[in-house]
C-alpha cells in the first residue's frame, strides 16, 4: 500500500502547531517526521493531531531544545533511539509501520559558525556524530529503511545558492559533505529526493535573517529522504513545499515530501 512521508524542522511543535495543524489538514501526509521539536514528549499538542487523523506517535523530546517526532495515521511501533557521539540529546527515533518500513527520524547538530573543532566544540561534535551514525549502520546493516530529517549538511554544489561561497561555511564544507558521505555508503542509502530530482538548485531552509528571504532565495537544501536500497526504487513523488516558508510565523525549514509503494 503506497505511503506518502514528510519531514520537517518545525522549529518548536508548541510555538507552531497552528501550520502543522495546516499541514496536516491541506497535504495529508500519512507520516509526519519532525525535528528541533523543542518539548519533553507528554507536552506535545497532540489532540489537534489526533483530530486530523494522527493518532500514532514515536517521539523522544527534551524541555526547549532538540527533540524528534513521527506522527502517523497508520499504526507504528517504537523501533528504539540511539546518542550518537553520547551527547545526551534527543536527535534520533525510529519507528516501524506494519508492513515492516523502519523510518529514522534524525536531527544531526548544526555545528556552529566556525568549521574548525579546535576552535569549535559544536563543529566537533557535528563531526563525531556522523561518525558514529556512520559505524552505526555499518554495524546494523539497515533494509527496508528510509532515513529522514534536518541532517544539517547540504552536499551538492546545486544544493546551496552559491557553491564557492559557501565551501568554508558550516553545512556545506567538504569535510561534512565527506562525513555525510560516508554515513549514506555506510547504510547503502539512496537520496530519494535527488533521485526524483537530480537536476537543478533544490532547497529547503532559508535564514531567518534574510529580510525577503524568498526574493533573496540563498537556500541550502539541509533535509532530506532517503531509502536503503532494496526500497529506494518505490519512492516517488518528491517535493519541497516551499511556500510554507512563507506562512505565518514560519520555521524556517520547508516540508520535503516523497511517496513509497511498499
Amino acid at each position: 500500500m503506497p505511503f506518502t512521508l514528510a519531514t520537517w524542522n518545525i522549529n518548536s511543535v508548541r510555538l507552531r502547531e497552528g501550520i502543522v495543524a495546516q499541514l496536516m489538514a491541506e497535504e495529508a501526509p500519512d507520516v509526519l517526521c519532525l525535528q528541533e521539536c523543542k518539548s519533553p514528549v507528554e507536552k506535545i499538542p497532540m489532540e489537534q493531531f489526533r483530530a486530523l487523523g494522527y493518532n500514532h506517535m514515536v517521539a523522544r523530546g527534551q524541555k526547549g531544545y532538540n527533540g524528534v517526532a513521527i506522527l502517523s495515521k497508520l499504526p507504528i511501533e517504537d523501533a528504539g533511539d540511539q546518542d550518537f557521539a553520547n551527547l545526551g540529546h534527543a536527535r534520533h527515533v525510529a519507528g516501524r509501520l506494519e508492513n515492516g518500513v523502519t523510518i529514522h527520524n534524525f536531527y544531526v547538530p548544526a555545528g556552529g559558525d566556525e568549521p574548525d573543532r579546535e576552535k569549535n566544540e559544536k563543529f566537533g561534535q557535528k563531526l563525531d556524530y556522523l561518525t558514529g551514525m556512520r559505524d552505526w549502520f555499518h554495524g546494523n546493516q539497515p533494509e527496508k529503511s528510509i532515513l529522514v530529517g534536518d541532517l544539517n549538511i547540504a552536499p551538492r554544489e546545486d544544493d546551496v545558492w552559491d557553491h564557492k561561497k559557501l565551501l568554508k561555511i558550516v553545512s556545506h564544507t567538504p569535510v561534512e559533505v565527506e562525513h555525510l558521505a560516508q554515513v549514506q555508503d555506510a547504510g547503502n542509502w539512496v537520496d530519494v529526493t535527488r533521485a526524483d530530482i537530480p537536476e537543478g538548485l533544490l532547497y529547503s531552509w532559508w535564514s531567518y535573517r534574510a529580510r525577503d528571504w524568498d526574493a533573496a532565495d540563498k537556500g541550502r537544501r539541509l533535509d532530506h529522504v532517503w531509502a536503503t536500497s532494496d526500497i529506494a526504487s518505490a519512492g516517488h513523488s518528491s517535493k519541497i513545499l516551499r511556500h510554507v516558508r512563507g506562512w505565518e510565523k514560519p520555521s524556517d525549514h520547508a516540508p520535503v515530501f516523497a511517496t513509497f509503494d511498499v
